[in-house]
């Protein structure tokens, strides 16, 4: 197994957990608050853009940022990281929320 699968693996744990937490805490039928199509999921997508939007404005034009390759480097990792985030959810929910009633 590769440092990228495990890393992957530990990531897919990570989440089961918080998923079982959230369940055990709120119960199963809470989550449907969240799902695409919904509120709780636009809230999600607003957070996505505006966290991408503050690593482009905060991070990437700082100057000890910007005169350091390798920090810039990461930093718009950060930032493409995010906007895909944002596309990834803005496709599912809005397409879901478009073709779908649920």
């Amino acid at each position: 197994m590769s440092i990228e699968s495990t890393a992957a693996t530990d990531d897919e744990a990570e989440r089961q957990e918080q998923l079982a937490d959230l369940i055990a805490e709120h119960g199963a039928n809470w989550l449907e608050e969240f799902k695409p199509g919904t509120f709780g999921c636009h809230e999600l997508l607003d957070r996505a853009a505006f966290f991408a939007k503050t690593v482009e404005d905060s991070l990437l034009s700082h100057p000890a940022c910007v005169q350091n390759q390798d920090w810039y480097a990461l930093a718009n990792q950060a930032f493409a990281a995010l906007w895909d985030l944002y596309q990834r959810i803005g496709a599912e929910h809005l397409g879901r929320k478009e073709n779908s009633p649920s």
